[in-house]
């Protein structure tokens, strides 16, 4: 069944002036907070949270002002499952591979300028130029695993707990295996760190990443336009989390959509009347609901692989008065 689109977007003024700028508002007025709080002299962390926590509310208030899908505003039994990811999955591996990075990466990077006669990353640049090489940059290692996760069944047992979502909304931003997570994180914050970007550009990939993830998942009926050929939203997102492959092996970005633009993995159809009919995989009914099940699920794979193929089966099994495949009815 298709997400019940609410339509209102379209229907009137107050509508679709919400639906084009929610997005925008939020994501660059919590940069700018960002950047209001490190003038303010607080601690990155403390500026990070300060720009990310409104704009966390402002989605959540969204989803309820202008659902993109009314069942997706509905419990799914995931709550607790997304909400432990988020605090277990999302926020607390960054915390062990910035830790590492501040003994390990830095150093090299340190290594790196003295070699090279000085360092690497323009910081004569102002902070938004650096901001969207940091970007543009840690973008295309996360490309790259994001692809392969996909492409690669064994990279697939990590990036499977991602897509057994059984709807989008904002909090399943975070429900990613926490292994998937470190690799991504690394390959996005590692290269800037090693190429010498300041810890101030660094705390505004954290808030872009943080405030982007969420509007991408969220339930929210809104509209980017051109924007969609430079975020990788919830216009592009939702297509990327169909069951049907055509549409799921692409817009693989997690910010930026430029490196799928530059390899041909961009994808938005033209007719947007039908969106993904369903989202998550074949099978998805038997992939671990629980946060424990999902983070052993890597580790016993052969059992899960064995109840996801019996949740596809049930599936295809026809229902008590249907009529049979080979059915000679009518004939």
């Amino acid at each position: 069944m298709a997400p019940d689109r609410t339509g209102h977007a379209d229907s009137t003024l107050p509508r679709r002036i919400f639906a084009w700028a929610i997005f925008p508002v939020t994501f660059f007025g919590a940069l700018l907070t960002l950047r209001a709080g490190q003038a303010a002299g607080l601690p990155h962390l403390g500026a990070v949270a300060l720009a990310v926590l409104p704009a966390a509310l402002l989605v959540v208030v969204s989803e309820r002002v202008q659902p993109y899908a009314h069942s997706w505003g509905r419990s799914h039994d995931d709550v607790r499952t997304d909400l432990t990811h988020m605090l277990l999955s999302q926020v607390a591996p960054p915390q062990l591979v910035d830790a590492v990075f501040a003994v390990t990466l830095a150093t090299f990077g340190a290594w790196l300028a003295d070699h090279v006669g000085g360092s690497i990353w323009p910081e004569a640049w102002g902070f938004w130029a650096q901001l969207a090489l940091a970007m543009v940059l840690g973008e295309l290692g996360q490309y790259w695993w994001h692809r392969m996760t996909h492409e690669h069944d064994l990279l697939w047992r990590l990036h499977a707990t991602h897509h057994s979502a059984p709807r989008l909304w904002w909090l399943n931003a975070g429900r990613f295996h926490p292994l998937d997570t470190v690799v991504a994180y690394s390959l996005s914050v590692g290269p800037i760190v090693v190429l010498g970007a300041p810890p101030d550009v660094v705390a505004g990939s954290v808030v872009f990443t943080a405030v982007h993830g969420m509007f991408q998942h969220a339930n929210i009926d809104l509209r980017l336009g051109p924007l969609n050929w430079v975020f990788s939203m919830a216009e592009l997102h939702r297509w990327h989390h169909s069951k049907a492959l055509t549409d799921a092996n692409a817009n693989y970005g997690a910010n930026l959509i430029c490196w799928d633009v530059v390899f041909g993995t961009r994808a938005l159809p033209k007719d947007r009347r039908h969106d993904p009919r369903d989202i998550g995989f074949d099978g998805d009914a038997g992939f671990p609901r629980t946060f424990g099940g999902q983070l052993t699920s890597p580790f016993r794979w052969a059992a899960v692989q064995a109840a996801v193929q019996a949740a596809v089966q049930s599936a295809q099994r026809p229902e008590p008065g249907d009529p049979e495949p080979d059915s000679d009815r009518g004939a």
